[in-house]
C-alpha cells in the first residue's frame, strides 16, 4: 500500500532508483543538446574578481545613450555582415549601428579599421564605458566590443551565437585583448 500525503504530514521520498534513473535521462538530454555540427560556443566567464576602476566617461550622456541601446541588443541573434536588429549583427555592425543609432557617428565598418580609427588608446585600467575593446591574435585584430563598466562589454561573437555581455577578464578574451579605443568626446 502506498504512503499517502495528507496535510500536517511530510510526502513520502521518491525511491532513490527513481532519483537516478531521471538525473541519467537529464544528463543524457544535456549531452545530447550539446552534439552535432561543428560550431563552437564560447561560455561567458564566472563574475571578475579583479577590482575594476570607475572611470567617468568625457560625455556622461552619449555613454549612457550607448550603453542603454547596445545592452538593449543582448540576445539579437549573429550575423556575418549583419547591421541591423531584424536582420543580426557581427560585432562591427553591432558597433556601427549602436553609435549611429544613438550618436548619429559614422565610424568605420570593420573591427581592423575601427582598431585604427582616430582616438586615444586606452589602457584597461582607464576604459570608460562606452570605449571600444578590440581582440585578435599575432597583431591582427579580428573582433570589437563596446565596454560598459566593471570589466565586461556587449559583443556579437560568433556564428550560431548572439549579441551577448562577457568579461574582459574571461580567459579568451583576456588572451585575445589588443586594446581599447575613445571614440566618444
Amino acid at each position: 500500500m502506498r504512503a499517502r500525503h495528507y496535510p500536517g504530514k511530510p510526502a513520502p521520498a521518491p525511491a532513490r532508483g527513481l532519483l537516478r534513473f531521471l538525473f541519467v535521462l537529464l544528463c543524457a538530454a544535456g549531452l545530447a543538446a550539446c552534439g552535432g555540427g561543428k560550431q563552437v560556443v564560447r561560455q561567458a566567464a564566472p563574475p571578475s574578481k579583479r577590482a575594476w576602476p570607475v572611470v567617468q566617461p568625457e560625455n556622461p550622456d552619449a555613454a549612457n545613450a550607448v550603453l542603454m541601446r547596445a545592452i538593449s541588443l543582448v540576445g539579437t541573434p549573429y550575423r556575418y555582415g549583419g547591421n541591423t536588429p531584424e536582420g543580426g549583427f557581427d560585432c562591427s555592425g553591432l558597433v556601427n549601428y549602436v553609435y549611429r543609432d544613438m550618436l548619429s557617428l559614422s565610424l568605420p565598418r570593420t573591427s581592423r579599421d575601427l582598431a585604427a580609427y582616430q582616438g586615444p588608446r586606452i589602457v584597461p585600467d582607464h576604459l570608460a564605458a562606452g570605449d571600444l575593446v578590440f581582440f585578435g591574435s599575432s597583431g591582427n585584430v579580428s573582433h570589437v566590443g563596446i565596454y560598459v563598466g566593471e570589466g565586461r562589454f556587449v559583443h556579437a561573437p560568433s556564428t550560431g551565437g548572439t549579441v551577448r555581455l562577457d568579461h574582459l577578464d574571461g580567459s579568451y578574451w583576456r588572451d585575445h585583448y589588443t586594446g581599447a579605443k575613445r571614440v566618444l568626446r
